[in-house]
């Protein structure tokens, strides 16, 4: 009985004793204490943690144990006021569904820069930092706790504006998980711009089938399945399969193999990379001057011919080696589709350049595997003839034309500003005419003979291609041209856009803390954009949803910033550290808002068409004010 009394008595004293444990000591201090009506002043508030106890860190997210949370009271002497914290320690913690813990050990000191109203009253103020923690130690949680730790501040007229300063590394906690979530839209928005890339991919195979070098291959390949050994019906379709899988495999390996090159990290340097955009342009220069007829690319004979000497050989192995062959053969011609969706890749991430292909060579590949079902429908396709040949010449005017954007890309990453948007926009003018005067019969190339009739297909289609020409001249003399603005350079001045009645956007470039400083002075509310030289989402967002009048309303209250995160400078350098650290991301367009102390009120992450999302995000500081 004696045993159960005292373990009794353990039980009763134990919340005396978790109350009398106090691992956890807090003090506040104000630095030089003097600031002027509408300053800032940089208070530190210090957690001394007893040694083998940590506390979790305002930022921890949601779900896991209980952060700190640090409020501020000063009368009506504050206007706002912010908290930033050093990196703290974090690890994930399968006890709480796998976040992200974050903690303190020994001691942490929380930056609170704080606003001082402009007509606050000359005099000293008392300021009262309020904190609910929760302390740990290897053994045991302690209840959350509260407790105050005060300073006194003097508000002098003649004192500084700027009354110390945050830490280096130092980051604010509204810019944790808990907050803001950037990445989450991100990741929403990349997620769908994947599926319509895989959608292309598919599309881009399907259109490959009619190339010269493809097309007239369907009735060879598709007679080979039909006349194996066996001739059965079933057999006929297994070695149809086994063909397209060849076909798979070949390009499959081209997307694994750049995916290995350019590995998951490191992906938005590498597109908009200098070298790598010179190279992409210099391979769509060479197939567009061999899809003109300039030269003809062909592979080594003598692998060719060995190839196909042993896919004659019979059974599965055979036919796979012939889809092998198949894919070789017409690379040619397929090699535009490819190198498109392999440079759309490499400003991409993870494995898209292996999915692209595999999405590419199933689009090239159905067509094969369906006609061996219903070997009838063979009789009811088109004849190889001229529209082979006028397919070629219309793909290389579009080759060289995709050439352009990339050599936009150096041009732009690099500042040269040699190929610049009049001259992009004149020489586009001249590539998507071309192809159209060639369709109509007016430029003599391969293809098209005099005494050729002019079909209804031939003239629609040509005159699209002088219609899309045409459409592109207003830009010439600054006007936007809508989607397209993704893939031609900004207009002159890229720093202005136009807003509502005529109103310019004025833009400040790579000028982050001058931005945070004009807020400041102006009570304004700062946009920050992590954007790219060769980023076509971010040229859009710029182009088409600012100026719209309900966004520009908007905007033109706020300090507007662009930090470009893809160049080869130190400013680069520095944007995407910047948006590392704040958003645990790179992927671009991002956008923030932010007060003039840096604090983060909200973000979005991609690109978006939706006007009401967007407007909603610019709002979000209005609905939090109220």
């Amino acid at each position: 009985m004696s045993g159960w009394i005292a373990a009794a008595a353990v039980l009763a004293a134990a919340p005396l004793f978790a109350q009398k444990l106090d691992p956890v000591q807090w003090t506040l201090s104000a630095g030089p204490g003097r600031v002027a009506p509408g300053g800032q002043i940089v208070l530190t508030l210090t957690a001394r943690i007893e040694p083998g106890w940590h506390m979790y860190s305002p930022s921890t997210p949601p779900g896991g144990p209980i952060g700190a949370t640090i409020k501020l009271a000063g009368g009506s002497a504050i206007e706002t006021f912010a908290v930033h914290e050093p990196q703290p320690e974090a690890q994930r913690d399968p006890n709480f569904d796998n976040i992200e813990v974050r903690w303190f050990e020994k001691e942490v000191a929380f930056a609170l820069p704080v606003t001082i109203k402009p007509d606050a009253a000359a005099g000293p103020v008392d300021l009262t930092a309020r904190v609910r923690y929760q302390a740990c130690d290897a053994r045991q949680c302690l209840p959350p706790r509260e407790k105050t730790a005060a300073a006194t501040i003097t508000i002098d007229p003649s004192g500084p504006a700027q009354a110390g300063a945050i830490p280096a590394g130092y980051l604010p906690v509204a810019a944790s998980p808990r907050q803001t979530r950037p990445p989450a839209p991100a990741q929403a928005a990349e997620d769908a711009d994947l599926g319509r890339f895989l959608l292309v991919a598919f599309g881009l195979g399907v259109a490959a089938i009619f190339t010269p070098c493809v097309f007239p291959m369907i009735p060879i390949t598709v007679s080979f399945f039909l006349n194996q050994q066996t001739g059965s019906r079933r057999d006929a379709v297994v070695q149809a399969f086994v063909f397209c899988l060849g076909i798979v495999a070949l390009f499959c390996a081209l997307g694994f193999a750049v995916t290995a090159a350019v590995g998951p990290f490191g992906v938005v340097q590498l597109g908009s990379n200098p070298w790598v955009n010179g190279f992409i342009s210099l391979v769509f220069f060479i197939f567009g001057l061999s899809l003109l007829g300039a030269f003809e690319i062909t592979l080594p004979s003598g692998l060719l011919t060995k190839l196909d000497s042993a896919s004659r050989g019979g059974g599965y192995a055979g036919t796979l080696l012939m889809g092998l062959t198949f894919s070789l053969t017409s690379f040619a011609c397929v090699g535009p589709f490819v190198g498109t969706l392999l440079a759309a890749s490499v400003q991409s991430k993870g494995l898209q350049p292996a999915l692209g292909m595999i999405f590419f060579a199933a689009g090239l590949a159905t067509p094969f595997f369906f006609l061996a079902l219903f070997p009838s429908y063979l009789q009811k396709l088109p004849r190889s003839g001229g529209w082979l040949a006028r397919v070629k010449i219309v793909l290389g005017f579009i080759v060289l034309a995709a050439m352009l954007k990339y050599l936009s890309n150096v041009d732009q990453v690099l500042q040269t500003e040699i190929l610049t948007r009049p001259v992009y926009l004149a020489a586009w003018v001249v590539l998507f005419a071309l192809p159209g005067l060639y369709l109509l019969g007016f430029l003599r190339m391969e293809g098209v003979k005099p005494e050729d009739r002019l079909g209804v297909g031939r003239l629609l289609t040509g005159s699209a291609f002088l219609i899309f020409s045409i459409s592109l001249l207003p830009g010439l003399f600054g006007a936007p041209l809508g989607a397209v603005e993704a893939y031609v350079p900004p207009a002159t001045g890229a720093s202005a856009f136009g807003g509502a009645a005529g109103e310019r956007q004025v833009w400040l470039k790579n000028q982050y803390d001058e931005a945070l400083a004009r807020a400041r002075q102006e009570n304004k509310l700062v946009l920050v954009t992590f954007t790219g030289y060769a980023c076509t989402n971010c040229h859009w967002m710029k182009a088409n949803m600012f100026p719209r009048p309900e966004i520009a309303s908007v905007v033109k209250d706020m300090i507007l910033v662009e930090l470009y995160t893809d160049g080869t400078d130190e400013a680069s350098q520095r944007n995407q550290e910047l948006e590392d650290k704040l958003f645990k991301t790179v992927a671009i367009p991002l956008y923030a808002l932010m007060d003039g102390n840096g604090r983060v009120i909200a973000s979005f992450g991609g690109s978006t068409r939706d006007v009401k999302k967007f407007l909603a995000f610019l709002r979000t500081p209005v609905s939090q004010r109220s």
